[in-house]
């Protein structure tokens, strides 16, 4: 048979004051310590009410601030009246100079293909007449849709032109098609 273990029993060591555990410091004197008295409803109720002012007015802060960062001062009825073409006496950055010269976005613009009569450089009445009826009708018809400009390039006569267009269809032959201008180079008939 075998027999049990049975451990010895030792008697518990004393231990002297530990290194880790120290006697509580205390934080004040008890003189100076006193009694905060409990708050009153109504303060309750005003602290409260302050509470959520200053929220309010946090959230009030943040929005007009948002507002401000993000405004635009665009406005597409000025946009659209800017891209329009005036005559160019008028100025802006799309105008009409004459009827084979236009200016835009502040760049000019030989109209490949044609010439128009003069308006400043007229040889007589009649040619500034018609020259400042070809602006005219240059300008309306820069007007009625969307324009496209091509790059710049040299034609046969050495001149750096551009074709354009609007919706589609070429200006210059609009314009000859029209009488109010003829093909460039092309002296068949004099304007006066």
């Amino acid at each position: 048979m075998s027999m049990h273990w049975k451990p010895e029993v030792t008697k518990p060591v004393a231990l002297g004051k530990s290194r880790i555990r120290r006697d509580p410091v205390p934080l004040a004197s008890p003189v100076a310590l006193r009694k905060v008295p409990p708050r009153s409803d109504a303060k309750e109720t005003w602290f409260g009410v302050a509470g959520v002012l200053v929220i309010a007015a946090a959230l009030v802060i943040a929005t007009v601030g948002i507002a401000v960062a993000t405004y635009s001062k665009f406005d597409p009825s000025v946009a659209a009246e800017a891209s329009r073409f005036g005559q160019c006496y008028n100025g802006g950055p799309n105008c009409v100079m004459s009827g084979d010269t236009i200016y835009v976005r502040g760049a000019r613009v030989e109209i490949a293909g044609m010439e128009a009569p003069g308006i400043q450089g007229a040889r007589c009445e009649a040619e500034r007449t018609r020259g400042i009826e070809a602006a005219v009708q240059l300008a309306n018809l820069l007007n009625s849709g969307r324009v496209m400009v091509s790059g710049t390039f040299r034609d046969e006569f050495g001149r750096d032109v551009r074709k354009v267009q609007v919706k589609g269809v070429d200006v210059a032959g609009t314009l000859i098609s029209a009488e109010l201008a003829r093909e460039y180079g092309s002296k068949t008939r004099p304007w006066c």
